[in-house]
């Protein structure tokens, strides 16, 4: 890294400075980080407050919904007195309020092929906290073209999933398990949630992220992580690439070549 913390740094993170295994050199990765986030209803609220409170140097918020009361129960980072403003801009102020030294850019658009991957090329990591199937599409796939990785999140009535995706070769993408198991197109509009929910799923792509950035832990690649609320249990699933999958797979017309790949 170019530069060291300040002491500011030094105070505020002093409790992550503490894990040996995170240190100095993790925080300066973090800081050192811009973070694209699609996404500020749910589970973008509770990833980017702690991606912002953790220390991550910039932020990219991507959502073109303005706020609405059947939103407040989850979405932590709006308040009533938000109501009618666009989502980017709430989340904005509040993660200032949290941490003033952070950097945060608002894109109240929704973004074509081209405008999304000159904001993914500029990061080190994606989190898709969308409830869009055609969204998640268009991230997984423009992930894979430039090799971001991918932390997808996703919770509905008491169900939560995570699983991250680092694009490399011979590693499963999201369309990999889109195929193979089903896509849930259902929104919570019509099905509900629970709001701790969407917490708990937002709060662990944020540790995945901070994990992939500082090199700390293990981070399960290509694994489904899959949360029951009901019955407040966990399940891991090992995913595999599908050789016929549209975007990485071996025997797809796109093949592993990213430059096969149009946008």
């Amino acid at each position: 890294m170019t530069e060291s913390l300040t002491e500011y740094q030094r105070k505020r993170y002093t409790r992550q400075l503490l894990l040996p295994s995170f240190g100095f050199d993790g925080q300066e990765q973090l800081a050192a980080s811009t973070v694209l986030v699609l996404g500020v209803g749910g589970l973008g609220c509770a990833a980017a407050q702690y991606l912002c409170t953790a220390g991550v140097g910039q932020l990219i918020l991507v959502d073109d919904d303005c706020v609405e009361l059947s939103n407040l129960h989850r979405q932590v980072l709006h308040g009533e007195g938000d109501i009618g403003r666009l989502k980017v801009a709430s989340a904005r102020d509040t993660l200032l309020a949290l941490n003033p030294a952070a950097s945060i850019e608002a894109v109240a658009t929704r973004l074509d092929d081209a405008a999304l991957l000159e904001k993914i090329l500029s990061c080190r990591a994606v989190l898709d906290c969308s409830d869009n199937l055609d969204t998640r599409r268009q991230l997984n796939r423009l992930c894979y073209k430039s090799q971001t990785p991918l932390v997808s999140g996703a919770a509905i009535r008491f169900e939560g999933q995570v699983a991250v995706y680092t694009m490399q070769q011979s590693t499963p993408c999201y369309e990999c398990l889109s195929q193979r198991f089903g896509e849930q197109q259902l929104s919570c509009v019509e099905s509900g949630v629970l709001a701790p929910l969407v917490g708990i799923v937002g709060s662990l792509q944020a540790l995945e992220a901070i994990k992939l950035l500082s090199g700390t832990g293990t981070v399960p690649v290509g694994k489904l992580m899959l949360f029951d609320g009901a019955y407040s249990q966990w399940q891991t699933f090992q995913l595999e690439q599908w050789s016929d999958c549209p975007v990485c797979g071996t025997n797809s017309s796109s093949t592993n070549s990213t430059d096969s790949i149009e946008v």
